[in-house]
């Protein structure tokens, strides 16, 4: 064991599907050591941006997310060590079930030694809970599940009884008891974003108090986080590497699109950015009246689709990044940002709005959902790496730069397009994945030579 190696208590937060509770409960951990004064660093597995914003506002710091299978092990290990160095206490919440996927949250946590406590809902049933636990506990020989949270609990009678039933080894960490005030408001994406809800520091204190008051969280024993052996991601060091040293983006200003309609972005993308030499510029399409003066633009993700009246009707905004596109300045447009540069958007009721324009084609939101999971792409000779959730099916009237493939059986596909030195797509790419593709992006050297020919397009 080196010496250079960093310790910290560790904790990940699992269950045993999807709307178990886990960010509630996650986010009310946080928010409960850092009212005993910890300074608490939070995760999420996976390439979730809405749950994440939950667990900065219960922390007061940065979150991140934890995938292997789009962000590779040593950034995740990587992010685990640089948070070891400064925290009292590192959390983690899991993604769907506790064996989901591949890259499980179970295998996560077995590859880096940390401790699982699982949140099982106990709404509607009794001796059960025990045997899940059993299962949770035993399904592989890699986890080590200490203990268990019962969620959504009825009365106290109701919490021994679900604590007589667990097996020997398997400590009962509390009982949240059901409660509708610690419920979260969701929306198609999932939850509704943390910096929209009106009192939001209430709802955590009030989550916090009611975890204290139920369950019983003594700080889980450091684990030892290694130092990483290779460079791939210094860019989130606070050391300098030889390996960004030229900052190709040196002088480059990039605006980008920061407010209610726009917020899904990694922030590993902001911090590679920021280490290639780029200097950062926020802005909201919404309220402002125009782009800051910048070099290139970047359109995240988001929720476009809710704010189509203030968005159409900023005209001077829209004319603003019109220009900046029809001019040939960089753009990265992903999914929201895509649908915000087409000719039209229509909603689930019908209704139609007008769009920027700036690419050929139209969209209209589903009712359900159109395209899920992890993606990779050739581009210009790069790969990159990233993930798409979207309810919208759109019709975009140009050959694609390249398409976005999943790996495994299920092989789902988009399209990735390049127009007037926009790239844009469905997927909401981790840029950290190929930073060279992402210097020639906003460098405006991708080649539009390279476009698919139309026997190439699915």
């Amino acid at each position: 064991m080196s010496d250079n190696n960093a310790h910290c208590p560790a904790l990940f937060v699992t269950a045993p599907s999807s709307d178990s509770g886990k960010t509630t409960l996650v986010a009310a951990m946080a928010r409960y050591w850092s009212n005993q004064g910890k300074k608490v660093r939070v995760f999420k597995t996976g390439p979730d941006f809405i749950d994440p914003i939950f667990h900065e506002f219960a922390s007061g710091h940065p979150a991140h997310q934890l995938d292997l299978g789009m962000m590779g092990e040593t950034i995740c290990r990587q992010h685990l060590y640089q948070a070891a160095l400064e925290a009292d206490l590192i959390l983690i919440e899991g993604v769907m079930g506790m064996f989901d996927g591949a890259n499980s949250s179970a295998n996560l946590a077995a590859k880096f030694g940390i401790p699982l406590l699982a949140v099982i809902p106990a709404a509607k049933m009794a001796q059960t809970f025990g045997a899940i636990a059993y299962g949770l506990a035993h399904y592989q020989d890699n986890v080590n599940l200490f203990g268990v949270i019962a969620n959504y609990v009825g009365s106290p009678g109701h919490a021994a009884m679900l604590e007589d039933s667990l097996p020997d080894g398997i400590e009962f960490c509390g009982a949240m008891p059901r409660d509708s005030s610690l419920a979260l408001p969701e929306r198609h994406l999932g939850l509704v974003q943390a910096q929209e809800l009106e009192g939001i520091e209430d709802w955590l204190n009030n989550a916090a108090k009611a975890l204290g008051d139920s369950c019983v969280l003594p700080l889980p024993e450091p684990v030892c986080f290694e130092t990483p052996e290779d460079n791939s991601g210094a860019f989130l060091s606070s050391v300098p590497t030889s390996s960004l040293v030229a900052q190709p983006l040196h002088g480059q200003i990039i605006a980008v699109a920061k407010d209610a309609a726009f917020s899904f972005i990694y922030r590993d993308n902001i911090t590679l950015l920021e280490h290639l030499g780029a200097r950062i510029e926020y802005f909201s399409p919404i309220a402002d009246d125009s782009l800051p003066v910048a070099d290139s633009l970047y359109l995240p993700g988001g929720y476009p689709e809710l704010h189509l009246k203030a968005l159409s009707e900023n005209i001077s905004m829209c004319r603003s990044i019109q220009q900046h596109i029809q001019s040939g300045k960089p753009t990265l447009a992903e999914c929201g940002g895509m649908l915000y540069l087409l000719e039209q958007l229509t909603t689930k009721n019908g209704e139609t709005t007008e769009m920027l324009a700036a690419l050929p084609g139209t969209a209209t939101m589903q009712q359900r959902l159109q395209g899920l999971g992890m993606l990779s792409a050739d581009i210009c000779g790069q790969t990159m790496t990233g993930h798409c959730f979207h309810y919208s099916k759109s019709d975009i009237t140009l050959l694609p730069l390249a398409i976005a493939s999943q790996a495994g059986k299920t092989r789902m596909q988009e399209r990735v397009y390049l127009h007037h030195n926009t790239l844009a797509s469905y997927v909401h790419w981790y840029l950290p994945s190929s930073p060279e593709l992402v210097s020639r992006l906003f460098l405006g050297q991708l080649n539009v030579a390279d476009k698919l020919v139309a026997g190439d397009c699915i």
